[in-house]
């Protein structure tokens, strides 16, 4: 295990949501000893503390497993305690979405590798769904660059590549990303078309007035 792995655990925020016991308190006692900011609380609350980076919960051996909704937008990694194997703990373990376990009997040998896991998971997943929505967000702009660009084909009579080209130029003058450009394109069409749209707020309001400027430009042939 890397001292790196180590290091980062000391001082972290943990939360231990767990009905008292000899287990539960020599969890938290050997948690302190590592170096983590401990507290046990009980009863759980209806949402997790917002300044928790861990939170070990409980995972009950009848009837699903209850687990208190994120307080901020920031989740902290969740480690199951398991007491039973029964096939309604283990499906609740698996409907928990928990980054790692421990079993009852608590052994202190188990804890450091549990914590050092569910971060490691926690940091993974999180870095997945960054990429996750940075390809949705690509994959969106893709389509609104070729929407707008079918927009000023029509309304400009120009071919698909010079109405490519005439977003790009506008994106580069304005230091705008492409699909900034073209998202006003598409709002300024709207309202120009008299299509249905909703209340106009300062946002849309920008992007109707900076689409205008693109819409409202001379078109030249490119060389």
């Amino acid at each position: 295990m890397s001292m790196d792995a180590l290091s980062e655990l000391r001082g972290i925020r943990v939360v231990v949501m767990h009905p008292a016991d000899q287990e539960i308190d020599e969890l938290v006692r050997h948690l302190r000893r590592i170096g983590c900011q401990t507290r046990l609380v009980w009863p759980a609350p209806p949402i997790l503390p917002a300044d928790a980076d861990v939170i070990f919960f409980a995972i009950w051996p009848i009837g699903p497993v209850v687990i208190p909704q994120p307080g901020s937008n920031s989740e902290p990694s969740m480690i199951a305690i398991v007491d039973y194997e029964n096939p309604t703990a283990l499906k609740s373990l698996l409907d928990s979405n928990a980054h790692s376990f421990i079993n009852k009997p608590i052994r202190s040998s188990g804890v450091l590798s549990s914590l050092v896991m569910a971060r490691s998971l926690h940091g993974y997943h999180n870095r997945l769904l960054a990429k996750v929505a940075k390809l949705e967000e690509t994959l969106r702009s893709r389509r609104e660059i070729e929407r707008a660009t079918r927009i000023l084909m029509e309304v400009k009579h120009l071919s698909e590549d010079h109405a490519y080209q005439l977003i790009r130029q506008q994106a580069t003058a304005q230091r705008l990303a492409m699909g900034v450009v073209a998202r006003s394109i598409i709002t300024a069409h709207r309202v120009f078309d008299g299509s249905p749209t909703v209340k106009e707020g300062a946002a849309q309001k920008e992007n109707r007035d900076a689409s205008k400027r693109v819409l409202s430009l001379p078109t030249r042939k490119l060389s």
